[in-house]
């Protein structure tokens, strides 16, 4: 990102109204900043612009744009692989055969099959899709977050939008994105901005590093990579949730997760006793607010949902990610992040069709569907954009690529072109924007870069474009780093 001169440039919107729409962070204000923002709020109620949100999914691993959304069943034998194309519900558009759910809506959404940058590894590669930036800069560290990181977009989106309720501006869940051979992955962190503009986490997994040889939408869909074959450790369980507050918010030992549901009441009155005690200042009377507050409460206790939302959704790890990701919009927050999988989930070098098939395919096929269902029929879709992406896509060869570690083969890493699916936001619905060669190798129409579709996220949030963000020492970089996608809203 470009550093601007900040004697010519400002933040698009006024700092003092920043501060006190508690763009710090809901942790660090006091009752009475608070008070001051709902009164701000209230007052100009009238001129706000409709609520713009994003919920970004972001699928680990890289998911083959070849078994997914850009088929190519006139290829060599060794390229197509073993799926079959579906036609959609959308003349001339077909999607993999085992994603019935979501072809029967593809009038929801819009393709890009032409997005490209040059990282072929899991950690430049997340690095980029999350930042929106193709230039990794030297300061890089591999599976070292560091302050120095560029902030990710999750954490622009927070920094440069208006909070509209008790809670953050922007959220990631249910975990952290860890691989087990090289660990948590930089540029999913607010970076340069600073530890106060942190996306908040929400972990809701209880072993979230525990089963390295195993991914999935748990229980029922965890598998091991590679055999290839459903795990026995399904008590891998889904608490909703761990809430991990934002740096510098509590002493060390009050910095450890506030479980929301189980215990509530005991916490809640511990932390009364202890603001009444004088032991702490008003700004953590905003944790027993937030963790008391029922609408709250109602986003996160997904796992308690009613059977027919959990059948829609899916009784496992992406349905419950996918249908606290619609509470929270619909309770306010502008942009959250889902990630969906663990440990490199759709890094398919081997087994990648049983896979796809058996463990992938089905809980993302319902839970997408489900959201854009509820989003639809809530109307919440117009104004909320739903982006599903990874870090890169597949080679268009299958090949195994370590056939005494995998019993089938897969396909390796491919940055040069990926399909993502959009929807929602403006989007028109039933597009098709790019295009890739015969072997889905390249681009042939329409590239578009990480720029292009962090500045589409962007854009989506009403977020100006000459927008800035400042990092630590003040300094002032544009949040717009190219054009949005063109084409692609209606």
């Amino acid at each position: 990102m470009s550093v601007m001169d900040s004697s010519t440039t400002s933040h698009p919107m006024n700092r003092r109204k920043l501060l006190q729409a508690g763009s710090l962070g809901l942790m660090g204000l006091s009752m009475a900043d608070v008070a001051a923002r709902r009164a701000t709020a209230a007052e100009t109620r009238t001129e706000l612009p409709k609520p713009k949100s994003v919920i970004y999914l972001f699928l680990t691993g890289g998911p083959s744009q070849h078994d997914t959304f850009d088929m190519k069943p006139e290829g060599p034998a060794e390229y197509k692989g073993e799926f079959d194309p579906i036609a959609t519900n959308t003349s001339g558009t077909h999607i993999c055969e085992h994603l019935p759910m979501l072809a029967k809506r593809s009038h929801l959404w819009s393709l890009v099959r032409s997005l490209s940058h040059k990282e072929n590894g899991h950690g430049k590669g997340t690095y980029v899709m999350l930042t929106g930036s193709s230039v990794v800069p030297g300061t890089f560290r591999g599976s070292k977050p560091q302050r120095v990181d560029l902030p990710s977009i999750a954490a622009i989106a927070g920094y440069s939008t208006e909070r509209r309720g008790i809670l953050p501006t922007s959220i990631m869940l249910p975990e952290k994105i860890y691989h087990s051979n090289t660990g948590v992955y930089p540029g999913q962190f607010a970076g340069l901005l600073g530890p106060q503009h942190e996306p908040w986490l929400i972990e809701c997994t209880d072993k979230p590093h525990a089963y390295h040889d195993y991914s999935g939408a748990f229980p029922k869909y965890l598998f091991n990579l590679h055999d290839g074959v459903a795990s026995d450790k399904d008590d891998w369980n889904f608490e909703v949730p761990h809430l991990s507050l934002q740096e510098g918010v509590l002493e060390n030992r009050f910095r450890s997760r506030l479980k929301l549901l189980d215990s509530i009441d005991d916490q809640r009155q511990h932390l009364d006793r202890t603001v009444k005690g004088g032991k702490y200042d008003r700004s953590r009377e905003n944790v027993v607010s937030l963790i008391g507050d029922p609408k709250v409460r109602a986003a996160f206790d997904v796992r308690n949902a009613d059977a027919k939302t959990l059948e829609r959704y899916g009784d496992n790890s992406f349905g419950w990610s996918l249908l606290m990701a619609r509470r929270l919009v619909e309770s306010g927050v502008n942009m959250v992040q889902v990630n969906m999988g663990n440990f490199g989930s759709w890094d398919l070098h081997g087994n990648n069709f049983s896979l796809l098939k058996d463990f992938l395919f089905p809980p993302t096929d319902r839970a997408v569907s489900a959201l854009l269902d509820d989003l639809s029929e809530s109307g919440l879709l117009e104004d909320t954009l739903v982006v599903m992406a990874g870090e890169f896509g597949r080679t268009p060869r299958i090949f195994n690529v370590a056939p005494k570690i995998y019993k089938d083969p897969g396909r390796d890493h491919w940055a040069p072109c990926q399909s993502i699916l959009l929807a929602g936001g403006g989007v028109r619905g039933g597009n098709i924007i790019g295009s890739s060669d015969r072997n889905g190798a390249y681009p042939t129409s329409d590239l578009q870069t990480p720029e292009n579709f962090a500045a589409t996220i962007y854009h989506a949030l009403g977020i100006p474009e000459n927008a800035v963000w400042k990092d630590t020492a003040g300094r002032p970089y544009h949040v717009y780093q190219a054009d949005p996608i063109a084409g692609l809203m209606g």
